[in-house]
């Protein structure tokens, strides 16, 4: 049974799912290498916990229960000591995750699970990474955690049926409904998000219409919750490159990244994080 989870990155996804982890009632330690971004999460996390309360989403009994649940960590042996499931948040970079499993390999209690929250990447090469390929497994959350109710679930080819059913079982626990799917590049989710965001870039490259008016399409048009460039921003322009450029080696010519979004990426232009990805933030409330 899974009671003790360590995340691994403290990034806009790291940070989501420590939350939600925490305020399900699991144990949870948030680590980062990093003070400064650890210091950032905390207070990010502390906004989420008042927004909570404000509006009646959670109690105050909820909120101090998970509060007392939530350790942020810079050590990473101790992040990992104790804990039955480690997810792993760190950039969408096979060599840094490389890194980040074989260390956790090194690290962990024998029975740990390792899941990655990764929306592309291959478990199956991540587990061939630790010697325990039977418990790796991707457990892809959607932004933000607190907010998104699906989990995908991916088994990698070495994956067994007890380290699938404990992650989905830990993902109800969560309040998440789930899917499971078999190990393909992109899964299902991420090749349907990765051909519409990147289809709004060409659109938009070719002066098709404003960053609006293409939003403003999909959304009404196709019932979409947010429009392309709305999601691109709120996830991160330079995740959205990483993803297409990993699609388009492992799937072909249809991901193939639109220049227009290469460009942004090279700019600086990152989205909600940096102030400015497709629209500008830095004087808007909402930023």
């Amino acid at each position: 049974m899974i009671q003790n989870i360590s995340v691994i990155g403290s990034g806009v996804m790291g940070r989501g799912i420590a939350y939600t982890a925490a305020i399900s009632g699991f144990f949870v330690q948030l680590f980062d290498v990093n003070e400064d971004a650890l210091s950032h999460a905390q207070a990010e996390i502390e906004g989420i916990f008042s927004k909570g309360i404000e509006r009646k989403k959670i109690t105050p009994d909820q909120m101090t229960m998970a509060k007392n649940n939530l350790l942020y960590v810079t050590d990473f042996k101790k992040a990992l000591g104790s804990a039955d499931l480690i997810i792993e948040a760190v950039p969408e970079k096979i060599e840094i995750k490389r890194q980040v499993f074989e260390e956790m390999d090194a690290n962990a209690p024998e029975t740990c699970i390792f899941a990655s929250n990764t929306s592309t990447m291959s478990p199956t090469e991540l587990g061939s990474f630790t010697k325990r390929p039977n418990k790796v497994i991707a457990m892809h959350f959607f932004n933000p955690v607190h907010k998104m109710p699906l989990v995908e679930i991916i088994k990698g080819l070495e994956t067994d049926e007890e380290t699938a059913n404990q992650i989905k079982s830990t993902a109800e626990q969560m309040g998440k409904e789930t899917v499971i799917v078999n190990e393909f590049p992109g899964f299902v989710t991420s090749r349907i998000s990765a051909l519409v965001g990147n289809e709004a870039f060409y659109m938009l490259q070719e002066g098709i219409g404003s960053p609006q008016d293409i939003d403003k399409a999909i959304k009404l048009g196709l019932n979409y919750p947010m429009g392309p460039f709305e999601l691109a921003d709120l996830v991160g322009l330079d995740t959205r490159l990483n993803n297409l450029q990993y699609l388009h080696k492992t799937l072909g010519e249809k991901y193939r990244p639109a220049p227009l979004l290469i460009q942004y990426v090279k700019a600086g232009r990152l989205g909600r994080k940096t102030g400015k990805g497709v629209y500008d933030y830095t004087n808007r409330s909402d930023g």
